[in-house]
């Protein structure tokens, strides 16, 4: 990848950020930290030619397949989905209005948007099926699925983990936006996680794990991931900062559903970095 497309992508990243950060702003709600944690894995898969979506035709039988599991993170999908394409930019003043088009979890209502999310656990379970189903038809696509980390607070993760390895589904790819944060606090303090790596690993799973806000460390772990050789899903643990990029929010357990208003907003604004 040359610098010229890296530094595209970095500023899409940073576009999504802005975006996201007015729209919650002027609805005085949305979950910008959970948004700001995948911006960059958003860029790279919508912008950067890694996921195949045909925004004019949403349900293209070839589309690839994403899922974004952890739903309160909706917000940045809306923007990147409107900036792809997908539908009108001007949706977005309508975030969390009575007669909008969408509210704060993510709704499947919303063209591109494949699964309704926001009670944690049920994306992978929902990727892996997609993921078994196209493996029977013997079809191409590829289906991929952002998962947060303390959402592998859920059994269901891990039953679903089980069962995407037992049944060899390398057409599945993960990303696991280990921010460290859950809800009210550090997923470490609550129940610790580590050693994601290892967990993953013994699961069955081919694992990867990377910097989640560096846009040439996603492609790397991504490799050849059309024509890859080995039968097992495919994670990558992304080591993010939830709120990346705004240093008002960034790491702050008490942010976690709150968007920045009045003065708050207009210090976001000019704060705001990639």
């Amino acid at each position: 990848m040359s610098d010229a497309t890296t530094s595209q992508l970095q500023n899409k990243a940073l576009a999504l950020k802005s975006a996201t950060l007015k729209m919650c702003g002027k609805a005085g709600t949305g979950h910008i930290n959970s948004s700001f944690s995948i911006a960059e894995l958003l860029s790279v898969l919508y912008f950067g030619g890694v996921l195949k979506h045909d925004p004019a035709n949403p349900d293209s039988p070839d589309r690839d397949r994403f899922i974004l599991s952890k739903g309160q993170a909706s917000p940045i999908l809306y923007v990147a989905l409107a900036q792809a394409g997908f539908f009108p930019i001007d949706w977005l003043d309508t975030f969390n209005a009575k007669d909008g088009h969408f509210a704060v979890h993510l709704q499947n209502t919303v063209p591109g948007v494949e699964l309704s999310t926001g009670s944690l656990g049920h994306g992978l379970g929902v990727a892996a099926g997609m993921a078994m189903a196209l493996k029977l038809n013997r079809a191409l696509p590829l289906v991929f699925c952002i998962i947060g980390d303390a959402e592998c607070y859920e059994g269901s993760i891990w039953e679903s983990a089980a069962v995407a390895a037992h049944n060899r589904l390398n057409n599945l790819v993960v990303f696991l936006d280990r921010n460290q944060l859950g809800a009210t606090d550090f997923t470490e303090n609550m129940c610790a996680l580590e050693p994601l790596t290892d967990k993953w690993t013994a699961f069955g799973w081919e694992v990867d794990r990377i910097d989640g806000h560096d846009i040439l460390a996603i492609y790397k772990a991504l490799g050849n991931y059309r024509g890859r050789c080995s039968t097992k899903p495919h994670i990558i643990i992304c080591d993010t900062v939830k709120g990346h990029g705004l240093p008002m929010t960034e790491n702050a357990p008490l942010w976690h559903s709150r968007a920045p208003v009045g003065d708050d907003l207009v210090a976001a604004e000019k704060e705001l970095w990639i």
